[in-house]
C-alpha cells in the first residue's frame, strides 16, 4: 500500500485542550477500558466453557464480545497515551492501520447485530424450525461473512485515504485515526473518498439497522396474532431487550457521524459521539446482557462456585 505523501506522522489532538483534565480523563478512560476487556472477557470465557450456552444466541453474544473488546483496543490504549504523555504522534502506518481495523470491527459489529436480531425472530416467530434453520454450519457461516464484509469495507478506505496526498498540517481534530478528519487535511480531490463514505459505509450502518428493526415489527406483529396476549407479547420481547438496548446504543451515534452530511455536526460534537460508540457502548453490553439475561447469570454463578 504505497502512498505519495510528504507527512510520515499526524498528530491526534485528543478529546480535549484543557490540559488539566488529562489525569483525570486519564484515570475515567483506563477503568472503562478494564471493565470492558474484563467484562466482555468474562462473557466470551463462559460462552465458550458453558455446555448450557452453546446456542446460536450465545455463539453470536460470543461474536459481539470479542468485538467489543478489540473495537475498544483499537483505539482506548492510544488515547490513553496521549492522555498520559505529551508526544500525540502516530505513524502514517499506524494511522492508517487504526483506521482499518476502527472500520473492520465495528462494520462487523453492525452487521452481527442484524444477524442477532435474526436469529431473535426465527426463535420466536418460527421455534418449530429454529434448530433446522439456526444450525451450527449456518451461523459459522453468517458470522464469517459479516466478518469478511467488514474486513473488505475496511480495506477499501484503508487503500483509498492511503493513496491521497497530505501535504498541509498533520494535525488530526480526533482521537483517533478516521476516515473524516483525514479527509480535512488531505490535498487535492477526495469526492469519490466522500461518497465511499457518506454511500458504502453509510448504507452498511443504515441497512443493518433497518433489516434490525424490520425483524422486531416481524416480531410483534406474529406475537399480536398468534397470541393476541400482552403478557405473553412482553414475555416474548423481555428475551430480546438486551439486545435491542445494544442495537439503539451502537446504531443512533455511528448513523449520526456516517450516514449524515459532514456540516451537520461540529468537530467537537463528533468527538462525543465518538466516544459514545468506542468507549461507553462497549462496556455497557457485559452488563446489559449480564444484568437482563437469566442464562448468563446462572452460567456466572456456576463459574464461580
Amino acid at each position: 500500500m504505497l502512498n505519495q505523501t510528504s507527512v510520515t506522522e499526524f498528530l491526534l489532538l485528543g478529546v480535549t485542550d484543557i490540559q488539566e483534565l488529562w489525569p483525570f480523563l486519564f484515570v475515567i478512560f483506563l477503568t472503562i477500558y478494564l471493565i470492558n476487556v474484563a467484562g466482555n472477557g468474562v462473557i466470551l470465557i463462559i460462552v465458550i466453557c458453558d455446555p448450557k450456552l452453546h446456542s446460536p444466541m450465545y455463539f453470536f453474544l460470543g461474536n459481539l464480545s470479542c468485538l467489543d473488546i478489540c473495537y475498544s483496543s483499537v483505539t482506548l490504549p492510544k488515547m490513553l497515551e496521549n492522555l498520559l504523555f505529551p508526544n500525540k504522534a502516530i505513524s502514517f502506518v499506524g494511522c492508517i492501520s487504526q483506521l482499518h481495523f476502527f472500520h473492520f470491527l465495528g462494520s462487523t459489529e453492525a452487521m452481527l447485530l442484524a444477524v442477532m436480531a435474526f436469529d431473535r425472530f426465527v426463535a420466536i416467530c418460527k421455534p418449530l424450525r429454529y434448530t433446522l434453520i439456526m444450525n451450527h454450519q449456518c451461523c459459522t457461516q453468517m458470522a464469517g461473512t459479516v466478518w469478511l464484509i467488514g474486513f473488505f469495507h475496511a480495506l477499501m478506505h484503508s487503500i483509498m485515504i492511503s493513496n491521497l496526498t497530505f501535504c498541509g498540517s498533520n494535525h488530526i481534530h480526533h482521537f483517533f485515526c478516521d476516515v473524516k478528519p483525514l479527509l480535512e487535511l488531505a490535498c487535492g480531490n477526495t469526492e469519490l473518498n466522500q461518497w465511499l463514505l457518506h454511500t458504502v459505509t453509510g448504507n452498511l450502518a443504515i441497512c443493518p439497522f433497518f433489516l434490525t428493526l424490520l425483524s422486531y415489527f416481524f416480531i410483534i406483529t406474529s406475537l399480536l396474532f398468534k397470541t393476541r396476549s400482552c403478557s405473553v407479547l412482553h414475555k416474548a420481547l423481555s428475551t430480546c431487550a438486551s439486545h435491542f438496548m445494544v442495537v439503539a446504543l451502537f446504531y443512533v451515534p455511528a448513523l449520526i457521524t456516517y450516514a449524515l452530511p459532514s456540516s451537520a455536526s461540529s468537530m467537537e460534537q463528533e468527538r462525543v459521539i465518538a466516544i459514545m460508540y468506542t468507549v461507553v457502548t462497549p462496556v455497557l453490553n457485559p452488563l446489559i446482557y449480564t444484568l437482563r439475561n437469566k442464562d448468563v447469570k446462572r452460567a456466572l454463578i456456576r463459574a464461580v462456585s
